[in-house]
């Protein structure tokens, strides 16, 4: 069946929900107490060892395939006008994200900042050694370039389909 990568990571979240789910139920009922003069049988939950060895086993089979299919289609699919492939830019995004917010702090610094330093009643300034206006220009490539990047790569998830066989 054909998907997205939107599309293919719900899928995926939901058989790992499903799977989660399934241990879950599973953790609840491999052990159960009885009182001494209670039947056993009456309170056992019910559970079948094997089926659910089974199930889970097959999802998890799934959680792979659409793991790999994912990968696959990272690794090997280009972000038009990034000659990148979308792992690079998935990489490539939280870098300009770091980036960003170190450039945010530097061109919000004031050039020169008083210092009062307590001791002996000294003024001492605080300087930037790098123009805080260069910094703010920076800023605003990089922002500029992080909404470009991101919007190519949602364009990308939401439309590119690719084949998932589950």
């Amino acid at each position: 069946m054909l998907y997205t990568s939107a599309e293919a990571a719900k899928l995926l979240r939901k058989l790992q929900e499903d799977k989660s789910s399934l241990e879950s139920d599973e953790q609840q009922r491999t052990l159960f107490r009885a009182a001494v003069n209670e039947d056993k049988e009456e309170a056992r939950p019910e559970y079948d060892y094997s089926t659910t060895q089974s199930a889970i086993d097959a999802l998890e089979a799934k959680i792979r395939t659409v793991k790999h299919a994912i990968n696959t289609f990272n690794l090997t699919h280009e972000v038009p006008g990034f000659g990148m492939t979308i792992d690079m830019m998935l990489v490539y995004i939280p870098q300009l994200t770091h980036k960003k917010q170190k450039l945010y702090s530097m061109c919000s610094r004031l050039p020169k900042v008083r210092e009062v330093v307590r001791v002996a009643n000294i003024i001492e300034y605080t300087y930037t050694n790098y123009d805080p206006e260069e910094a703010r220009r920076d800023y605003e490539k990089v922002s500029d370039e992080l909404s470009r990047a991101q919007t190519a790569l949602d364009v990308l998830n939401n439309s590119v389909k690719f084949e998932i066989n589950i």
